[in-house]
């Protein structure tokens, strides 16, 4: 008798945090929404899965379905803008990858040692921060060390080598959007 009044009690618990789950969005104000205080308006509203899109659509699993893209460039997939993250891919892809999360949008690599200078090794992060494909949608951590007595020690990096980095993941990324779209001519 104690067990089921322990599990009927345990089955209400579970459906009351359940159901205090709903609706859980606070409100925000976006500054680039033209409609102060309506920022995050029909946030509520379900959009789809954690799969994508409006969810798991099996026909486009086995190669067939509609194209449902939204035209960003998002992805169905991934949470993420797709052409930065290829792109973020394309550009580092000389390197050794120790994470690449697309869901979170990091990507981080090993450390990477140059034949011209094996005093010297780089390793970078790579930050997709939105879904658009905007200047501002990516941000690059470069890290720099030299080996002196044995011992490598960090070295400064100049702004500017970091703004080139992000510049060439940018300039790539919008070649991959050029090249998947139709001709508009």
């Amino acid at each position: 008798m104690k067990l089921n009044m322990w599990a009927s009690t345990l089955l209400l618990m579970g459906f009351f945090a359940l159901a205090a789950c709903e609706n859980v969005i606070a409100p925000m104000d976006d500054p680039d929404t033209p409609e102060p205080g309506q920022s995050n308006r029909d946030y509520d509203q379900p959009e789809g899965s954690i799969l994508g899109g409006d969810g798991l659509d099996l026909r486009s699993l086995f190669g067939g379905g509609a194209n449902r893209g939204s035209g960003s460039g998002g992805g169905g997939g991934i949470g993420v803008n797709s052409y930065l993250w290829r792109a973020s891919l394309d550009t580092i892809s000389f390197m050794p990858l120790v994470s690449a999360d697309p869901f979170g949008g990091v990507i981080i690599t090993d450390w990477f040692t140059p034949l011209e200078t094996p005093d010297e090794r780089f390793k970078i992060t790579v930050y997709i921060l939105d879904r658009q494909l905007r200047a501002d949608g990516i941000r690059v951590a470069l890290f720099r060390q030299n080996r002196g007595n044995g011992q490598w020690a960090n070295a400064k990096i100049g702004k500017k080598t970091v703004t080139k980095l992000e510049n060439q993941i940018l300039t790539r990324a919008r070649q991959l959007r050029l090249a998947a779209k139709p001709d508009l001519n």
